[in-house]
Order: C-alpha cells, then structure tokens, then sequence
C-alpha cells in the first residue's frame, strides 16, 4: 500500500504483513476479488482444523496441529457476526493474529489491545489472503484463514516475516467495524479569508484558493463538526484527506481514489497533528501550514513542493484509537 507523503512512520510488522501490494492475483490462487464481487471462499478440512476460543475483540487462545499443511486458502468463520456485510472496495478496522502454519510460530498480534488495522476490500492494496478473510462477511465475525504463502502474500515479500515460499500461514481476524469513508458531521459556515471547499457526490473535495497573500502561521478551520470522539496527541487517526500547494492549487497528495489513510498524530508534519488534536471524529477541518509547520526549508522535491511554500489540507477525521 502507497504510504501518503506525509507520513514518516516506520513499518512494523503488522504492516508488513498486511500493508504490502499485490499488482496482480497471486500466484496459484483459485479466486481472485475486483471491486465488483467478492470471492467465494469456502470452509474445508484444514482451516476447521484451527481451533480458537475466547471472547470476540480479546486476543484469541489458537491451536492447530503442525506443520498444518494448506493448498488451497479456506476460511471457517468461527463467530458470525450481526452487522452490516463488509462488501468490495471498503475499509474495515480488524483485529489481527497470524501464524507460520508450518512450524506453528506466531508472526503478529495487532489490533487486540492496541490500535485497530484499517484494511481494504482491494487485492491491489493489500496481500489477497487477508483480502479472503474479510470480505463479504459481517461485522462482529471472527474468520479463520489458511493458505499456502504464495497464495496469501501473492506478489508480496513474506521473508521480513521469516517465511518460506513452501509455508502455510493462519490468520484469525475479528471484523470490528466499517470505516466511513466521509465526515458526517454538521456543516459549519465558511470561515473568511480561508480557501473554498466543494465536496463531490463521494465527499472528495475540490479546493479553490484565494488570490491573496497566505497567513504566516498555522491556521485551522472547522468545516463539519462531529460529535465523536476527540482526538488527542498520540492517538492513531483514520482520515481522508487532500493537500495542495498555495500558490499554485496543486494538489500533491490525497487519499481519496486510493484508500483511506491511518497514522499516529506523531507521524505527521506539525501543522498536520495541529489540525487533528482537539478535534472530534467525524469532523472536516482545514489547515493552512506555512513551510515552518509543514517540510521546513528543504521543502519535499518529489511532492514539488518548495521551501518557500504554504500547503493546505482538507482533512476528514473518521476514527481515533490509543
């Protein structure tokens, strides 16, 4: 998965194993998933084989007899949920634990008690075998997946994870949520003096920028108001978001036509982690960052983005965790 430019978090293993692409199908797969359909992917002998007990969103007790061998990938939801079925192309917070199904070893635990992992219904984003655990099921399951590591990890690199290509892997997944892919907060009248935003019918915005001289200081607008959670230093966000340059309207970089965006407000430029602390989720802020809060002097060469320029960001605030 493209990570935005201006985030500058390490990755983890987590990410690693669920935030690598896949260009295309992986190799040996017997179902692949567009933004149309889901694929069928049915229950067999090996992921029954995977017992799990404990409480849905609680680290899960899993066991299964090793080397558990996988040729095909199958999944067996153990808890089924009562929410909405989490369909093609959308993003849904998971709770995640993987094992080398060969030598029975746990690779990642992530999204139990820390921050939840957004992940997205797209083959093209995320490695296909977390794609076939959680598409098409609903809210509130917990899934057992296995496959082969060719399968799972398609085009993707799994010997950061001290896997080998002959492995199997298991994946126990709770679905926890779906993302929303807009603020739905109550719009705000504009504020003078700060650029214009008009929304399209998906909530992407186009901003048009005064004929003016930009503030030398960091200013921040509500758009919409939310009424959810607010967002303290430290705490993973989940955005949409678009930024373009000032002085020219160019936008640099944006979520929208990709997928939504999930970082530490740490991670971020200054001006950035200005604009999400101390608002509530579900809220549109805007933000406009002088170079002091945004890349400094240096400014970001493969952005175009000089120096001397004065970045604006339109950001839709749609979860918070810590």
């Amino acid at each position: 998965m493209r990570k935005p430019l201006l985030i500058t978090l390490a990755v983890g293993a987590v990410l690693a194993l669920a935030a690598c692409s896949s260009a295309s199908s992986p190799t040996g797969s017997t179902s692949t998933s567009t933004a149309a359909a889901c694929a069928n992917t049915p229950s067999g002998s090996t992921s029954n084989s995977v017992k799990v007990s404990g409480a849905f969103h609680a680290k899960p007790t899993v066991t299964f007899a090793s080397p558990l061998k996988a040729t095909t990938t199958q999944r067996t939801l153990v808890i089924t949920g009562k929410g909405k079925k989490v369909a093609p192309a959308s993003t849904v917070d998971i709770a995640l634990v993987a094992y080398n199904g060969t030598t029975g070893k746990e690779l990642t635990s992530n999204g139990f008690t820390t921050a939840a992992i957004p992940v997205t219904v797209d083959d093209t984003q995320f490695i296909p075998g977390l794609v076939r655990a959680i598409e098409c099921v609903p809210v509130g399951s917990r899934i057992v997946t296995t496959a082969n590591v060719k399968t799972a990890f398609g085009n993707a690199d799994p010997t950061s994870l001290g896997l080998k290509t002959t492995d199997s892997v298991v994946f126990v997944t709770d679905i926890i949520d779906i993302v929303p892919t807009r603020a739905n907060g109550k719009p705000v009248a504009p504020t003078p003096g700060f650029p214009t935003v008009k929304l399209d019918s998906t909530g992407k915005p186009t901003v048009t920028i005064p004929k003016s001289t930009p503030p030398t200081t960091t200013q921040i607008a509500v758009l919409k108001q939310g009424s959810g959670t607010t967002v303290q230093a430290g705490d993973t966000v989940t955005v949409q978001y678009q930024g373009s340059i000032w002085s020219t309207g160019k936008v640099f970089d944006q979520s929208w036509g990709r997928s939504i965006a999930s970082f530490q407000t740490t991670g971020v430029v200054p001006g950035f982690s200005k604009a999400l602390v101390g608002q509530k989720v579900g809220s549109q802020v805007i933000a406009v960052i002088p170079p002091a809060d945004g890349y400094g002097t240096a400014g970001n060469s493969t952005a175009g983005i000089k120096g001397t320029d004065t970045l604006v960001f339109v950001v839709d605030i749609l979860a918070t965790s810590r």
